[in-house]
């Protein structure tokens, strides 16, 4: 396949008008590398890479909390059909057996051309604080526990690449030791202030779970876990920009405090993201969505109605430039989970994930 014409998103944040060249799945250098050579006309469109979402409960009334197959492929069919290419289903605080249940359906997804590829699994609870617990359900919290991840990821074929911890209860110190070169640890969920934050990070964490939201705010005398990521230069930071979880403000002053490389843009969707307001479900709680708005009975924020790509163009119209909004949405977090390899740029080698948009970044096909 040659996808003609169209100016190509490059690695160094600019666009090319050039030919793509794709054969079996992959993108290649030369148009003699090419077998079929059906032809796409991208004339006046924009190719990107498929966007990478590493931090998604669901969409379109499922969650992969029901561990249930099916209901996960019509989430990976939203997902690709809006853009995201790339996903990593994301678990709530639940019972063990249930998660290894739910882990388990990862594996059985398959990777249909009309579905968005698993590229990992995001381990969101249960080794969380539960004063800072959030849309979790405190009485499933635990301690963090190396055995129970271990247990965890082998039902999931080795597939999680991030798993959350609150560094500030029993256990955080020795489970970011044994396990920092297994798994990417992301701080989040947590009480935790600046020195304990900058202490695990120091032992092996390097991420930080949608930043801002389920821990203390960014004081000027007590900068907590958003002080101690900004001068952890290794850490990289989740950020949910749907309008609705951080001010406009928050986000632009985010990019200036960590720069264009460190920033991940995330979706937090869950299973009302592409349905009509009502109510649906997430970790076992009600959750009443309103316009984009998801809040449980009390009126805590329980994740996004926003899929990554619309994420993406909001932070676009909050003022983040062009470039850096598709680096946070594609490069940065197939970086942080160890895919860049395979997937978040339009690079030869990589799989074919391609989107192309008009000027407005309306999207009007997925390859």
């Amino acid at each position: 396949m040659i996808i003609k014409n169209g100016s190509v998103f490059q690695e160094d944040g600019t666009f090319e008008k050039k030919d793509l060249y794709v054969e079996n799945g992959k993108i290649v250098s030369s148009i003699e590398e090419v077998t079929d050579r059906k032809e796409i006309d991208a004339s006046g469109m924009k190719v990107l890479p498929g966007a990478v979402d590493i931090h998604s409960h669901g969409a379109f009334g499922h969650d992969f909390s029901d561990a249930d197959v099916e209901g996960l492929k019509t989430v990976l069919r939203y997902e690709k059909s809006h853009g995201v290419t790339s996903y990593c289903p994301t678990s709530m605080t639940l019972p063990k057996e249930q998660l290894l249940d739910i882990f388990a359906t990862a594996v059985k997804a398959g990777n249909a051309e009309d579905q968005a590829r698993i590229v990992g699994i995001n381990m969101e609870g249960p080794f969380i604080d539960p004063d800072k617990k959030g849309a979790h359900v405190e009485r499933h919290i635990r301690r963090p526990d190396i055995g129970f991840f271990r247990e965890c990821n082998e039902k999931s074929g080795n597939l999680i690449k991030l798993v959350t911890l609150a560094p500030n209860m029993e256990g955080a110190d020795e489970f970011i030791e044994e396990l920092k070169d297994e798994v990417k640890i992301s701080i989040g969920h947590t009480m935790a202030g600046y020195d304990a934050a900058l202490a695990a990070m120091k032992k092996g964490a390097n991420h930080v779970t949608h930043l801002f939201n389920a821990m203390p705010a960014y004081g000027h005398r007590d900068p907590g876990v958003v002080g101690a990521a900004a001068d952890a230069e290794n850490c990289m930071v989740e950020l949910i920009c749907d309008g609705i979880h951080i001010h406009p403000s928050v986000v632009r002053n985010t990019f200036r405090m960590f720069g264009s490389e460190r920033v991940v843009l995330i979706s937090d969707s869950m299973m009302a993201t592409g349905m009509e307001n009502g109510t649906y479900e997430l970790g076992g709680q009600e959750v009443t969505m309103n316009n984009r708005k998801a809040t449980l009975a009390n009126g805590t924020i329980a994740g996004s109605a926003t899929n990554l790509f619309d994420c993406m163009k909001i932070a676009m119209k909050f003022g983040i430039s062009e470039a850096d909004a598709i680096f946070a949405a594609t490069r940065n977090p197939a970086k942080s989970i160890g895919v860049y390899d395979r997937v978040g740029s339009l690079t030869p080698g990589k799989e074919a994930d391609i989107l192309l948009v008009d000027d407005v970044y309306n999207l009007k096909k997925v390859l």
